[in-house]
């Protein structure tokens, strides 16, 4: 057990429900992605619609208790919840904090969940070493990276294909306002998923932090006030927006119908419930991007610009490593480890160069072709 004063206690509580309501701004706007991207519902309309049902999840999860495992996995099943100390909380909430700033400024749907497990990995083996990892836990959340996307895409292309069968005899006019209904529906299944999902990743912050400072008595569960104050933090963060990440998701990826935006919603809803239940900490941003692009290719490969979707891929794979990365900095900056944060700074400053030589050799090259 770790001794904490109360007044610090309640700050890092602050951090985690502050890294909450960035998610929401962050990762909820994917949530409803297809209904802004199909004109169904007004970006302001579409953003009052999912964090309602953002903040919806908590009921739900009040009547299931058993689709509460995500908080389980991030609150004990990444590192070891007896290795977990007030620092190293505090270097992964930074450290995912830190990552979708960055992002959200760049207008890239990187992941907020994978941010955080990143961050925890990279403080928890700043602090322990690789030997308080659980590899369970971490196994199964970086096998759901890939997984995830390419489900969703094979699930969306196959509700395509079951509703165009099902509708082949319908009118124009009658199919369109069909799927404009359903739409709506899917699209608030999907903001229910995504706020039972992504807000349970930090109550397992939160939960490990009360239980490593001996806060929380007795099993390792989640209090009901954490709980609903993470699901009213992700509702405020999805309310005040993320119009950058709505416009790449829901328009340049590719364009959507009523039909595909609805085959999406409908795909990416089936995907975060099952994982909730499963108790993956899977990213919704990574869960859509796929059922949007199973949208686009089911009518046809040419209509998904992949060049989007190449550059979404690309933040992906570097977002765990780069959020460890920076949680592991800052772990070592609050416990005076400077030597490891000089040494990091170093490492980052010659990346950085190269890449800007690189990029100064490249841009000379095409001058001359040019």
């Amino acid at each position: 057990m770790h001794e904490l004063a109360l007044p610090l206690l309640v700050g890092l509580i602050a951090v985690a429900l502050a890294f909450d309501f960035l998610n929401g701004l962050h990762d909820a706007a994917n949530s409803i992605a297809t209904v802004v991207g199909t004109r169904l519902l007004g970006p302001v309309a579409a953003v009052g619609f999912a964090a309602f049902f953002n903040f919806g999840a908590y009921f739900l999860a009040l009547q299931w208790p058993e689709l509460h495992k995500v908080a389980d996995t991030i609150g004990k099943g990444l590192i070891d919840k007896n290795l977990i100390t007030p620092a190293v909380v505090f270097g992964a909430l930074v450290g995912a904090m830190f990552w979708n700033v960055v992002t959200w400024m760049k207008g890239i749907p990187s992941s907020s969940s994978h941010a955080l497990v990143g961050g925890l990995v990279g403080a928890g083996v700043a602090h322990a070493g690789a030997s308080g990892i659980q590899w369970t836990g971490l196994t199964k959340t970086l096998v759901a990276i890939p997984l995830s996307p390419l489900l969703g895409l094979v699930l969306t292309m196959a509700i395509m294909l079951a509703t165009s069968w099902l509708g082949s005899r319908a009118s124009a006019h009658g199919a369109e306002r069909t799927f404009r209904g359903l739409h709506l529906v899917s699209a608030g299944a999907y903001s229910l998923g995504h706020g039972l999902n992504d807000a349970q990743k930090t109550m397992g912050i939160i939960t490990v932090l009360l239980y490593s400072t001996g806060y929380l008595h007795g099993e390792f569960h989640v209090p009901h006030w954490v709980a609903l104050s993470c699901y009213v933090a992700i509702g405020l963060g999805t309310l005040t927006g993320g119009w950058k990440i709505i416009e790449t998701m829901g328009t340049r990826i590719t364009k959507l119908s009523q039909h595909q935006g609805f085959s999406a919603s409908a795909g990416g809803s089936i995907m975060l419930f099952a994982a909730s239940y499963l108790g993956i900490p899977v990213s919704t941003t990574h869960t859509i991007t796929g059922c949007v692009i199973g949208a686009g290719a089911a009518r046809r490969a040419s209509a998904v610009r992949w060049g989007i979707a190449g550059n979404v891929a690309i933040a992906w794979i570097i977002t765990i490593p780069a959020s460890a990365l920076v949680a592991a900095t800052f772990y070592w900056l609050i416990s005076g480890n400077f030597v490891r944060v000089l040494e990091v700074v170093a490492v980052v400053a010659i990346v950085l160069l190269a890449n800007a030589a690189l990029r100064r050799r490249s841009a000379a090259a095409h001058a001359r072709l040019g």
